[in-house]
């Protein structure tokens, strides 16, 4: 896996860099995790609902091809875009969702958080508040797009959405819950727990 960190940069080049990665790779093609924070935007799934944007404000929306509904990127805001040959490392779409959730998870215990996924709505979870998204978009065996951490961030913008589809949902963030780790860090442990998550996956399938 290729970890690249892009730092902070608009969404719609990053989306496009996906598009062409994916349909240009072969079954030689390195897999790569890219790191990025964004400056404000609504992205809005594939299948996505309009009644879910509330009001926009000055942010724009973008209509992508992931899965899922609407959701806010933002800087203080870690983004893993996940460009993985699927079928080389033996997973299914479901094994993709569960490693990058279970990713999080293991990230925020190691700051004593625990934390959950849920099958009805993909994501991770903290006494039923949003701390993570996630979508994701499949072609030819290959995946892109992928999961988003709030870190330390403005959350506001989540109030102009139904975040990922559910109204009232409440979101959150680490510096909101105390956790006094930087970016840097963060990024670190991410990367960790996902090698160990998508090596202990692809071993046990």
């Amino acid at each position: 896996m290729i970890v690249k960190e892009l730092g902070l940069v608009e969404y719609q080049p990053i989306w496009s860099a996906m598009q062409s990665y994916t349909t240009q790779r072969d079954q030689n093609s390195p897999d790569q995790l890219w790191l990025v924070e964004h400056p404000p935007v609504f992205t809005q799934g594939l299948n996505g609902k309009a009644e879910h944007i509330l009001d926009p404000n000055t942010i724009p929306v973008v209509q992508t091809d992931r899965g899922g509904q609407v959701t806010y990127h933002g800087p203080g805001q870690l983004i893993a875009y996940t460009l993985f040959d699927l079928r080389r490392l033996n997973l299914g779409v479901r094994d993709m969702v569960t490693s990058l959730e279970n990713s999080i998870i293991a990230l925020l215990k190691q700051s004593n958080i625990d934390s959950y996924a849920r099958k009805d709505a993909p994501g991770v979870y903290i006494d039923n508040k949003k701390i993570a998204s996630l979508g994701l978009r499949v072609k030819r065996g290959c995946c892109y797009h992928g999961i988003s951490l709030n870190v330390a961030m403005d959350l506001t913008p989540f109030s102009y959405i139904n975040p990922c589809g559910y109204a009232n949902m409440e979101v959150i963030d680490l510096a909101g819950l105390g956790v006094d780790l930087t970016m840097a860090q963060i990024k670190q442990r991410f990367v960790s727990a996902l090698q160990t998550e998508i090596q202990n996956k692809g071993k046990h399938d």
